[in-house]
């Protein structure tokens, strides 16, 4: 199992700096967000300073643009990444896309399962010269002059990953994509129950297997070298989970563990802005449901128990009160022993 690191950088420019850091340390990918920036433009910078680790969008807000453009985007930092792009796919929700993009928004599961086949009929026209005719119930992609195309790329097409949390999203998934990006909030139990057997169903409509499909397991992960360091990243922790929880796409990990009331809660407090309020709402038991903890060897140990049996990698969504910069590679050995 892979072990991966989110590719953050308080300042933009320094996004090369920070993903030669983190390949230094052996992550095996550093993965940017859509947050403050656009995913894309910290993944071209981090591949002119990289050489081996694999660079990826985890995620890139594909209702927020269109097929064509995302192809375009992805072929480029596929060339200048030297084969290492994995194009990382999510839908948001309805009030971004609408309100924050101000693009369309119906039936995303249908839209992100054509969104994917409509790049790789794209990317199928640049690499064959077949003439380009993808005609679907949301994007029709019709018109590829020579003068646009920019033809074969010497890496091939770099895989597509997309995210998911609902059972009929997560099965589109399974059907169409080359990976799966596992939200940061879940648990072993509601992957279980849930989220693999949907996964599966959607494996078994392309007639593929499990092996065929990489899982990427973002998992939020709370490290210190004394209980009390310990401690202050769970605290940490603690608001990235209460922030996720107060969503309503998610509430189903919540109600999962028979937290269902926690939801509408932590949805009122997050509309006041009551952040401190949510955190302490998120007791020991539910945080360690979907969270890990403890020093690095002890995390590292976790991880490979927790994920190992059914993801590929997995990324860390790290809060880390330790103060050694060299903390993370005895997680990376332990995990990936």
């Amino acid at each position: 199992m892979k072990i991966d690191a989110g590719l953050m950088s308080t300042q933009l420019a320094a996004s090369g700096a920070t993903a030669a850091r983190l390949e230094a340390q052996g992550f095996g990918a550093a993965w940017s967000f859509e947050g403050t920036h656009d995913p894309f433009v910290p993944l071209v910078l981090a591949a002119q300073a990289t050489q081996r680790i694999e660079l990826g969008t985890a995620v890139a807000i594909a209702f927020a643009r269109n097929p064509m453009n995302v192809a375009y985007l992805a072929w480029d930092v596929q060339a200048l990444a030297r084969g290492r792009f994995i194009l990382g796919l999510g839908t948001q929700i309805q009030p971004h896309i609408e309100k924050r993009f101000s693009m369309p928004w119906s039936k995303p599961v249908e839209r992100l399962r054509e969104f994917v086949l409509a790049i790789r009929a794209i990317w199928r026209a640049w690499e064959s010269g077949e003439r380009l005719s993808f005609r679907g119930e949301f994007y029709t992609h019709s018109l590829m002059t020579p003068f646009f195309n920019p033809g074969r790329n010497e890496f091939g097409a770099p895989p597509i990953y997309c995210a998911g949390v609902g059972p009929r999203m997560v099965e589109a998934v399974g059907e169409v994509a080359d990976g799966f990006l596992v939200h940061p909030l879940h648990s072993p139990s509601f992957l279980e129950a849930v989220t693999l057997p949907a996964l599966e169903r959607g494996l078994a409509k392309s007639g593929r297997s499990r092996k065929e499909l990489a899982i990427s397991c973002q998992t939020i992960v709370a490290l210190g070298g004394t209980a009390a360091q310990i401690e202050a990243a769970r605290q940490k922790a603690r608001g990235q989970i209460s922030f996720y929880g107060s969503t309503p796409a998610y509430r189903g990990v919540l109600e999962h563990h028979g937290y269902g009331a926690l939801h509408p809660e932590l949805n009122r407090l997050s509309k006041t802005g009551g952040w401190m309020e949510m955190m302490r709402r998120i007791d020991d038991t539910l945080f360690d449901h979907i969270a890990v903890s403890g020093t690095p060897a002890e995390v590292g140990r976790k991880l490979r128990a927790r994920n190992a049996g059914f993801a590929a990698r997995t990324t860390l969504m790290l809060y880390d009160e330790t103060g050694d910069p060299e903390a993370v590679r005895e997680v990376i050995a332990e995990a990936s022993a």
